[in-house]
């Protein structure tokens, strides 16, 4: 893997960990059920999505 590629992949793994925290903090402050369901299932995504990239490595 040349240097420019893990660049990549350690930049993706900050966004994914950024939204996956994004996601947790606004389920837990959500008062509509649907909502906060939602939002832990877009949480679930991307911790999904950021253990793929971790993986690469």
């Amino acid at each position: 893997m040349t240097n420019k590629e893990l660049l990549y992949v350690e930049d993706a793994l900050s966004h994914e960990e950024f939204m996956k925290t994004c996601a947790q903090n606004t389920s837990a402050q959500l008062q509509d059920a649907q909502l906060a369901s939602y939002a832990a299932e877009l949480q679930q995504q991307h911790n999904e999505i950021y253990n793929k990239f971790l993986n690469l490595l």
